[in-house]
């Protein structure tokens, strides 16, 4: 008998141990690191798109915004987007905000793309549960950072 030969109800049970082999050493690289942000590097100024995902921000001033999309474009696959925005509110919706979501200064900083980095305000920022809430709209959430000194409005969002 030939033992180098593997018979042919063996092969299938072998593939599918190389399989789940595979799925779980490629799983435990997708936990390593989180998702990279991706995009175009363009910074815009543009407020439609952001007020048409964002309805609340009707009232903006002025935006400085960046997006694109999580994770490789060469992976195929549902894609899930970001956008990171500094937004320039009104005085009278800042203090609107401030009031109808009562943030606070829990220390916290936006972490954005670094293309956006140099329009960020210094802060500190008020940030909260009901101030994501304000901004949550449809299929995106956000974490908002208001900086009132400078009335600005940081938005970290995802979305499908």
């Amino acid at each position: 008998m030939d033992v180098t030969r593997t018979s042919s109800r063996s092969r299938p049970l072998r593939w599918l141990v190389v399989l789940v082999a595979a799925v779980a050493l490629v799983g435990c690289q997708d936990r390593a690191e989180p998702a990279a942000k991706s995009g175009t590097g363009e910074l815009r100024t543009d407020p439609e798109p952001l007020v048409e995902r964002f309805p609340v921000l009707a009232a903006l001033e002025g935006a400085r915004w960046m997006s694109g999309t999580f994770g490789r474009a060469d992976v195929p696959g549902p894609s899930t987007y970001w956008i990171d925005a500094v937004v320039t509110l009104p005085a009278a919706e800042v203090e609107r905000v401030r009031s109808a979501c009562a943030p606070a200064d829990e220390g916290r900083a936006p972490d954005v793309v670094a293309g956006l980095r140099a329009e960020l305000p210094g802060g500190p920022f008020l940030t909260g549960d009901a101030l994501d809430a304000a901004f949550d709209h449809e299929r995106w959430h956000v974490s908002a950072f208001l900086d009132p000194k400078s009335a600005r409005l940081v938005l970290i969002a995802t979305g499908t």
